[in-house]
């Protein structure tokens, strides 16, 4: 299957790149954009022989769930008149819904089943898997994307797969919601740094039920401090308020009540234990809480971090909590 490699031509492109060098008087930036769109088509695409795309991010041979997604979005923009491009977004979301069929606590994978891995000395043993380091966000985004396609497209033909997808990351999520009785999930490295594993067995530091979703680790791929990451609860529900409305367009009644339900209980949960008062800014979000009284105030640079939270969690730029 051949997918497009390169953008340069398309009118929305070319608006933008006008608009660039007019707004700023520099036609450095322009190419720029245009060099960035067309690199990540001609030189991170992998056809696959089932029909579907690995994404390659970096300079590593892995495919991540997260980075696959944020390297597709600037595209959606393209889509309306491009069924090429289309084609080639649903491939990387079909790979995407294979990955987290197989392994939904994963956040990396291998494109074929090679056995190769960050560390071989890992507990996951699937050759699949790159790295099985669990973040909240790695499921976030495929469901972002998909809802997003479907905003930019109106096509309708990956939504079964979607929704199955997202059964799974519901389960995943309500189990997370208590992960101390009920996660099956550890993960620990021997060697390296204390951000490369989780404490306490491969369990992580202590938490108590908030009612939001549990993470092991950051969109940094470092280990949380705490186990509540608010800028990923926040995705996690915008991610599910997109797969309640994808599921009330095909008539899944039960499915968008689920979805619907729970992206309210993560949403409702992180205002009430992930905010913090700032003596100068009053009400603020934190970045993670435990449950039991600990708060950390910082950011990631990766998203989601809480300054990208109106780009990928729909909450306003004035918005104060």
């Amino acid at each position: 299957m051949g997918f497009p490699t390169s953008v340069k031509d398309h009118p929305v492109v070319q608006r933008a790149v006008h608009r660039l060098d007019d707004d700023l008087g520099d036609p450095r930036f322009g190419r720029t954009l245009m060099r960035c769109l067309d690199d990540t088509l001609a030189r991170t695409i992998r056809p696959m022989p089932d029909g579907t795309a690995f994404v390659v991010t970096g300079d590593i041979p892995a495919m991540w769930l997260r980075d696959s997604s944020t390297q597709m979005m600037p595209y959606l923009a393209l889509l309306r008149d491009d069924t090429a491009l289309q084609d080639l977004l649903l491939a990387v979301m079909h790979r995407q819904f294979d990955y987290i069929a197989r392994n939904p606590y994963a956040n990396a994978f291998n494109a074929e089943p090679s056995g190769r891995a960050h560390d071989p000395r890992d507990l996951c043993e699937d050759p699949w898997v790159w790295e099985e380091k669990y973040e909240v966000d790695s499921l976030a985004f495929p469901l972002l994307l998909a809802h997003r396609f479907w905003a930019a497209t109106g096509r309708t033909d990956h939504v079964s797969r979607t929704l199955r997808t997202a059964r799974t990351v519901v389960t995943v999520w309500r189990t997370e919601q208590d992960h101390e009785r009920l996660s099956t999930y550890r993960f620990r490295r021997e060697d390296g740094p204390p951000s490369d594993t989780l404490q306490n067995s491969g369990r992580g530091t202590p938490v108590t039920r908030t009612g939001m979703t549990w993470s092991g680790f950051r969109p940094s791929d470092d280990a949380c401090l705490h186990g509540y990451n608010i800028p990923a609860n926040l995705c996690a529900a915008a991610a599910l308020d997109g797969v309640a409305e994808l599921a009330r367009h095909v008539h899944d009644g039960e499915l968008a009540e689920d979805a619907a339900r729970l992206a309210a209980e993560l949403h409702a949960a992180t205002v009430r234990h992930g905010t913090v008062h700032h003596p100068e800014f009053g009400s603020i979000y934190a970045y993670e809480v435990d449950g039991n009284g600990n708060a950390l105030l910082m950011d990631d640079a990766n998203m989601p971090g809480l300054l990208s939270l109106p780009l990928v969690a729909n909450v306003p730029s004035t918005n104060r909590v």
